[in-house]
């Protein structure tokens, strides 16, 4: 069986979760190399997979530099998701990278750039398309059942559930930003591929930072990724709301929050058709409101199984690179996304609404 030669860079948070949930039961990946700037981590993570023959590096450099390898999967803070790309794509490598895309539409540009030049893969993470219920409402999107799709709205709100407070990812300069960056990319891209894949052409959106001293308690289990900082940094939003316009006349509205005053966390899609609307939700389900012989009903679609949507993520960009598959996400895709987010936030400065 023809193996990817693959090493992971960025242990902890998602990393560990690419590691253990996809990497070490993927029987099509040969792990090759673990690197994080905390090397105890991947000294942690070779011992749990019981593997002494994994190569550890602190610098990704060194990493691309000395081992042979076919791919890498970045998954560091956002910062740097484009600093390494660009890097291992211009040492002929694959390239997977957790979401966002990078911290900048230039720095998205370049990633495609790299890839274009050297001729190779470059896919970010969009986990939440794989899902059964996504798969099921984007089928039945495709085969004409919800006629146009015109407008919609998408979120994902927490009452508390800061993650790594005054750690990376409440750090501007190193997130790029807070809950638009963090939790909009899924949301967001989500809703895009059901309706099409639009072109964004304008946005207007506002951002607030309310919770940046609160110390309740969380209510999340998201809120334990990153390292928290008693005495870090708070620069980034807590709250953002906005408006996507797109170039076929469809809109769609948007919340994303790491803290509100709401009764419970939840993430969304609501979509609306002229044939059909349709909801996806956080469990797994879908639902359908149409009409037939002219009466309203709505039809409910329960999950079967509990799919992994990053496990199915990695695997579909290890048939890419090793069966030539089609590929389901391309990264102008990922260059629209970072526009969009850039514009929201200089939208929410300046008070007006921003063409893309």
């Amino acid at each position: 069986m023809e193996k990817l030669r693959i090493a992971l860079i960025g242990v902890g948070g998602m990393g560990s979760f690419h590691l253990y949930s996809s990497h070490a039961k993927n029987p099509r990946i040969e792990l090759v190399a673990l690197c994080d700037i905390i090397e105890e981590r991947c000294v942690n993570a070779a011992k749990e997979l019981g593997r002494d023959d994994i190569a550890i590096y602190t610098d990704y450099r060194e990493l691309i530099d000395n081992e042979k390898l076919d791919a890498v999967d970045i998954a560091t803070p956002n910062r740097m998701h484009s600093v390494i790309a660009v890097y291992a794509l211009e040492h002929g490598l694959h390239v997977f990278c957790e979401k966002p895309d990078a911290v900048s539409v230039e720095e998205a540009l370049k990633m495609k750039e790299a890839s274009e030049k050297n001729n190779r893969v470059l896919m970010v993470m969009r986990n939440n398309r794989y899902y059964e219920n996504s798969q099921y409402l984007k089928s039945f999107i495709s085969g004409g059942g919800a006629g146009e799709i015109y407008c919609g709205r998408c979120g994902w709100i927490r009452r508390r559930g800061i993650p790594g407070k005054g750690g990376w990812f409440t750090t501007k300069s190193e997130s790029g930003g807070g809950p638009l960056i963090d939790l909009g990319v899924h949301m967001i891209d989500l809703s895009i591929w059901l309706m099409g894949n639009p072109k964004p052409v304008a946005v207007s959106g506002c951002t607030y930072t309310k919770f940046a001293n609160d110390d309740s308690e969380s209510d999340s289990e998201n809120s334990k990724f990153g390292d928290a900082k008693s005495d870090g940094t708070f620069d980034v939003e807590d709250l953002a709301m906005g408006f996507i316009r797109f170039d076929n006349g469809a809109c769609l509205q948007i919340e994303f929050s790491w803290a509100s005053n709401i009764k419970q966390e939840k993430r969304f899609v609501e979509l609306r058709g002229t044939k059909a609307g349709m909801t996806w939700f956080d469990n797994g389900d879908a639902e359908i409101y149409s009409e037939e012989n002219g009466k309203l009903f709505d039809t409910m679609r329960h999950s079967v199984s509990k799919c992994n949507g990053h496990d199915a993520a990695l695997r579909h960009f290890t048939s890419i690179v090793l069966d030539n598959a089609e590929k389901d996400y391309v990264p102008e895709q990922g260059i629209d996304m970072i526009k969009i987010l850039q514009a929201i936030y200089k939208s929410a400065e300046s008070g007006r609404e921003v063409l893309l």
